[in-house]
């Protein structure tokens, strides 16, 4: 839920005022019915404070539902172990809704840990449509999608306007632009996330999938990474460390250390997500009015991000679960979902705002996240994410520090990943 800690502009944060929204399109001044009382919410920490004076407007119209909202760690390892600590037995009514990674349904909905929803209840049909897939398990929507994600490529607009070249459009103009711009102007050519945790494995699977490939199939319980264009993706990365046009350092970086390299001019290309734009855009930043974004190169065109984001799930053990839907149903309402963006500076899942005139003005990169997302594909789907995760980090960074080839490590990876699915 990296898009939540990082989003980047907690300088347009102040109080937002709501009108009431419920799922039956009224107001609801206290709390009656089958299901529904007090809840709680449970998130990765919010540092940019947006969520609770959002909430506050829930609250204030229903009053018998009131909402507490429960901030976990930061880190989003660390707030997928201590939920799943929660759901297996420790406490297993403690949260009511569930604010949960996109990757992590699957594994949520497999373990038992939340409810499936019913999908006339849910806006989905004004949804982007690949953001609605990461809510969905078996054929069966388990989530609603609240925000949503897609890695660009960030550049430095002012140096390619000197050198008279476009943004690359390929992975072999991406490696030209690095390798022989970049050192002229005494910055490194490109990073992305490549410190072994889950952004690592969003970057190997953006390579894989860009090059045609995949991870996992039918629910994770084919393993389908052992092929050319996986061998080819995680080889155009392992051979961008070893020639020096991604530095070294980038192997430390997770989002806020590329997004700070970037923003701080040392930077030629970045890929992040679209809160690094805002960032490195903002008064204050090195690269202010500087700043580009394309979206992903790939072998021979635009590549494939991985989706990212965060949907809303219903705690199987909810207090209230009548309360519980009507909350997801007011957070991606029209009028919610607007204040997502502008407050919060966090995608949204309403494909009209990708498209609205005077929010491109303030946000001139949505109609390259449309295209990124509607191109994007979702992480492997397993009930086992957790591990396959753990696999993808290890087995990749050995590859970009050298110490497998990407062919060898491809074929580690696949089988590192069949032992995970028996074990299951």
């Amino acid at each position: 839920m990296r898009w939540i800690r990082a989003a980047g502009r907690g300088l347009l944060v102040a109080a937002v005022v709501l009108s009431g929204y419920v799922a039956s399109g009224g107001r609801s001044d206290g709390a009656h019915g089958e299901g529904r009382g007090p809840l709680t919410l449970a998130t990765a920490g919010d540092l940019t404070n947006y969520l609770g004076p959002l909430l506050d407007g829930w609250n204030r119209t229903h009053p018998g539902e009131k909402v507490t909202l429960v901030e976990l760690p930061d880190s989003a390892d660390e707030t997928h172990a201590q939920m799943t600590t929660d759901l297996r037995g420790g406490d297993r009514s403690r949260f009511d809704v569930l604010n949960i990674d996109v990757a992590w349904t699957s594994e949520f909905a497999a373990a038992g840990w939340i409810s499936p929803l019913p999908r006339g209840r849910f806006p989905l049909g004004g949804f982007l449509p690949p953001v609605v897939d990461t809510a969905t398990y078996d054929g069966r929507l388990y989530a609603v999608p609240y925000v949503t994600n897609a890695g660009l490529l960030l550049y430095r607009k002012d140096i390619l306007a000197k050198e008279g070249v476009a943004p690359p459009r390929t992975w072999a103009e991406l490696e030209k632009q690095a390798k022989t711009i970049a050192p002229k102007y005494g910055l490194d050519g490109y990073a992305g996330q490549f410190l072994p945790y889950e952004g690592l494995t969003v970057n190997a699977a953006e390579a894989v999938y860009s090059a045609g490939g995949t991870i996992l199939g039918d629910e994770g319980e084919r393993v389908t990474v052992d092929s050319a264009a996986a061998r080819e993706g995680i080889g155009f990365l392992a051979d961008g460390v070893r020639d020096g046009w991604i530095p070294k350092k980038a192997l430390t970086y997770k989002e806020q250390e590329s997004k700070q390299a970037f923003q701080d001019g040392h930077l030629l290309f970045l890929r992040n997500w679209p809160y690094a734009y805002v960032s490195a855009s903002a008064k204050g930043s090195e690269v202010a009015g500087k700043v580009g974004a394309v979206p992903l190169p790939g072998p021979d065109g635009p590549g494939t991000s991985v989706l990212g984001g965060s949907n809303l799930a219903v705690n199987t053990h909810a207090r209230h679960p009548d309360s519980a839907a009507r909350l997801i149903a007011y957070l991606t309402s029209e009028r919610v979902q607007r204040q997502v963006l502008t407050r919060g500076a966090l995608p949204p899942v309403r494909a009209d705002f990708y498209q609205d005139p005077a929010l491109i003005r303030e946000f001139p990169y949505l109609p390259t996240l449309r295209a990124s997302v509607l191109a994007a594909a979702p992480r492997p789907k397993s009930p086992r994410y957790d591990q396959v995760s753990l696999a993808v980090q290890a087995v990749v960074h050995d590859a970009l520090t050298g110490h497998q080839t990407p062919e060898a490590a491809v074929r580690r990876l696949a089988r590192e990943l069949a032992d995970i699915s028996r074990r299951g």
